[in-house]
């Protein structure tokens, strides 16, 4: 299903997805503008059609055998994306106690089975990566990458094919350089992901 980045903006702003404050972001990063994914993803139908865009860019030339998402989000649109494809989904969990993901709960990828990695929001590229590195770890090939939308304005590079819905350039700034924190504008943590240790001053 063809789906255009403006119509993609229409259903964050119609969820009420598209937050403006002060936010700490899960890199650290602070910005004035947050995107709650799950303002969006509560609803199916928005879902199923976001997710049908990428399985109809993936189901073109790559060849999915699985398709891999970090948890929390990405737990859904794998769900949905690999359901279009008629493939599987597994999912990749933060380490306990150390970085990067890792497949848990009995997933186990072949020798080179083909994996489209999906998430939902992209701001530094680290979730994405994580999990690219761990079916990597687990053996399987990364066919490509595809999320709702880039927040970096394009400047996260990917040594595979990536598809993102929607790009925005949304300022993201070291703590030590946020103009907000400079206004003495309180900051607040979104969602459920803590932000990493001594990212606020």
């Amino acid at each position: 299903m063809a789906i255009t980045s403006a119509d993609v903006e229409r259903v964050f702003r119609e969820s009420g997805a598209l937050r403006e404050g002060h936010f700490i972001l899960a890199s650290g990063r602070h910005s004035p503008l947050y995107l709650e994914k799950f303002q969006v993803l509560q609803h199916p139908t928005d879902t199923e059609q976001l997710c049908a865009a990428i399985a109809l860019w993936a189901s073109s030339s790559l060849g999915v055998d699985s398709v891999a998402g970090p948890t929390t989000g990405g737990i859904i649109l794998a769900h949905e994306v690999a359901r279009q494809l008629g493939v599987r989904a597994i999912y990749a969990e933060r380490r306990d106690g150390a970085p990067g993901r890792e497949f848990r709960r009995g997933f186990v990828l072949a020798p080179g089975e083909r994996v489209l990695v999906v998430d939902d929001i992209m701001t530094t590229g680290g979730s994405v990566q994580e999990t690219i590195d761990a079916v990597r770890f687990a053996g399987g090939t990364v066919v490509g990458a595809a999320v709702l939308v880039d927040r970096s304005g394009g400047s996260t590079r990917l040594d595979i094919p990536m598809h993102a819905l929607w790009r925005l350039d949304i300022p993201a700034y070291a703590p030590v350089d946020c103009p907000l924190c400079a206004k003495g504008i309180a900051a607040t943590h979104p969602g459920t992901t803590p932000a990493p240790a001594g990212a606020t001053r």
